[in-house]
């Protein structure tokens, strides 16, 4: 990590990939907000622009926070963007453009949960009756095929 003027270690960037978030407080991130509830109609090199530019918006206000020291922890960054859009058939290049200069993150986190088990719509309740569900989906299996339940833990 590089440090700053006050030879205070410099703050790490740590994104979070596979979560469904967006920010609300600025006015791209109420259009966002606008668009995800599905309140506005754009297509998709619109939405795209959107979410670029609402990382762009905050560039300066992490780049500051960074140098004093503070760890920033961001729920999705270009990453998902690049992702989102292109599988809509964009074109890749196109997508990654916009995002060039953001500030590189140190740590990327990428969440791999399915899809059945996560559901940012979901209450917590019904997550936990999935994977209640799931989990005993498991033993049952296991339980059929003659294992024994206590070898599966290390010891």
């Amino acid at each position: 990590m590089e440090s700053n003027e006050n030879n205070n270690v410099r703050g790490a960037l740590i994104v979070f990939e596979g979560l469904d978030r967006s920010d609300r407080n600025t006015c791209v991130g109420q259009m966002i907000s606008s668009y995800l509830a599905n309140k506005s109609q754009l297509d998709d090199q619109t939405v795209h622009q959107l979410f670029s530019a609402n990382r762009w918006e905050k560039r300066s206000l992490m780049e500051s926070k960074l140098k004093s020291g503070t760890n920033l922890i961001v729920d999705r960054y270009s990453y998902s963007g690049v992702a989102f859009s292109s599988a809509k058939g964009l074109d890749i290049e196109w997508c990654k453009a916009p995002e060039r200069g953001l500030l590189a993150p140190d740590l990327v986190v990428y969440l791999n949960i399915s899809p059945e088990i996560i559901d940012a719509c979901l209450p917590v309740e019904a997550v936990e009756k999935q994977l209640k569900e799931l989990g005993l989906d498991c033993i049952t299996t296991t339980c059929r095929k003659g294992k024994v339940l206590s070898s599966l833990w290390l010891r």
